[in-house]
């Protein structure tokens, strides 16, 4: 393919959608496009070390240059919209006079608004879903107004998808007033994604074979993920070793040395991703669960997180566990020692787990979690699902039981073949040929001819 293909890549400046937006670019640009990851000033400094790499950078103004805070909040959104689709139309009036005016914009799906700056400007452009297919065509019955929120039923039955508890749909469903413009969010992404001749989904065609069929029997989906670097996966570009963002510094070598003193599959790994913040009620009980399961445990707190820990936790650990503010993710899940991975259900933290073959305990908090979670167990059968009490704490008697479960007992080594199934699935998508790979090269020649 001709290199004078220029793409335009621009996510919602969090890590959950940067990275995976990120990777995809990587595939694009190793398939001969040029491509260029437009990224925010409230998270320029995080975006220094990526400089470099086959991914051309550009910054733009969201309203926060002294810097703000990363998550969806409320008050921020509609300023957010507001500056960045001003500061996108002026980036691509400049790249229009460049030697390498773009041809294609893929925009968040959280930003809808995105397609009609390009186009305005003679730019084509498609959303990029970072989460689920099952857990987008949920927003889209809720956009259809098909789902009723809050619930007022046990369960729903959705097409092309298990019957979905109350406990099973997006947290929003249950608990509309609590974040009222998120929810917005996530169910405009289907405001105009109709118009759109491309949509593109971070997920394998048979991880969710059923959802994706039937969203591409009415739409032009197309799954390209999981958006996980190569290395980890069909290994064929060279220098994608890693998702390149870290927004906290890692302890990797701590990490490392650690877990190449343990058996193979002894060790559990714990964590609950960039944003979740657990009570210290809450906190105890993982704490103590995880200690009284006996096994070897690597546990992830973050620095404004550790004062929740029980006293003298640590000092009870030593032996048994290695409690660290960050480490690299992706390394810790596919060394030998990791027997399961505590999560908080991610969609990017379920991939890799999937992608690397291995077996979940889910603790869902909020947002797609818990249907991600439903899925892990239900449909995918790799995991188990930690129940909550009355009180809506999860004990340290049921985490113990959970991971033992999936550490020791017999479900434990179903849930590690079918780990390891997937883990095959993945790698064939993404390599040569595969359904992920195929669908890559097929929009690019497309884009190439029009």
């Amino acid at each position: 393919m001709e290199r004078k293909t220029h793409i335009l890549v621009i996510p919602y400046p969090i890590p959950g959608h940067i990275n995976p937006m990120l990777q995809f670019s990587k595939r694009l640009a190793s398939k001969g496009a040029r491509v260029t990851l437009v990224t925010t000033t409230s998270l320029s400094k995080s975006m220094e070390s990526l400089q470099e790499g086959s991914v051309y950078f550009e910054t733009i103004s969201d309203g926060y240059e002294e810097g703000g805070n990363l998550k969806i909040v409320d008050a921020r959104l509609e300023h957010f919209s507001l500056v960045v689709a001003q500061s996108l139309a002026e980036l691509i009036e400049r790249q229009n006079s460049s030697q390498h005016p773009p041809k294609f914009l893929v925009y968040d799906s959280v930003m809808p608004w995105a397609l009609n700056v390009a186009r305005q400007l003679g730019v084509d452009g498609a959303p990029f879903f970072t989460q689920s297919c099952a857990v987008n065509a949920i927003y889209h019955h809720a956009h259809q107004g098909s789902i009723e929120m809050p619930l007022k039923t046990p369960s729903v039955s959705l097409p092309s998808m298990p019957s979905l508890g109350i406990n099973d749909v997006p947290s929003f469903f249950n608990d509309t007033a609590s974040y009222p413009a998120l929810l917005k969010v996530v169910i405009n992404q289907f405001s105009n994604f109709q118009e759109a001749n491309w949509i593109f989904c971070n997920t394998y065609d048979k991880l969710e074979h059923e959802v994706v069929n039937w969203m591409a029997s009415r739409w032009p989906v197309k799954t390209v993920g999981p958006t996980i670097p190569s290395m980890f996966l069909d290994k064929r570009l060279e220098d994608d070793k890693e998702y390149d963002l870290n927004l906290f510094k890692p302890n990797a070598d701590a990490c490392m040395n650690w877990l190449d003193t343990k058996e193979i599959g002894s060790v559990v790994y714990a964590s609950f991703g960039s944003l979740a913040a657990l009570g210290e009620e809450q906190m105890a009980e993982v704490a103590w669960g995880l200690k009284n399961s006996n096994c070897y445990f690597l546990w992830v707190v973050r620095a404004s997180e550790e004062k929740k820990l029980p006293i003298n936790f640590l000092q009870e650990t030593t032996e048994k566990g290695l409690v660290v503010t960050w480490c690299p993710q992706l390394d810790v899940l596919a060394h030998k020692a990791i027997g399961c991975f505590m999560t908080h259900c991610g969609w990017n933290s379920t991939l890799e787990a999937l992608s690397l073959g291995v077996p979940m305990v889910a603790m869902p908090q909020w947002t797609d979690q818990p249907t991600n979670a439903k899925f892990i167990v239900d449909v995918w059968k790799v995991g188990v699902r930690i129940k909550v009490d009355e009180k809506g704490i999860v004990t340290r008697e049921e985490i113990e039981m959970c991971v033992r479960e999936v550490m020791e007992g017999e479900r434990g080594k179903e849930m590690k073949k079918n780990s390891m199934r997937w883990k095959e699935l993945a790698i064939e998508a993404v390599d040569a040929g595969g359904s992920s790979d195929k669908n890559i090269e097929e929009f690019l020649a497309k884009l190439a001819h029009s």
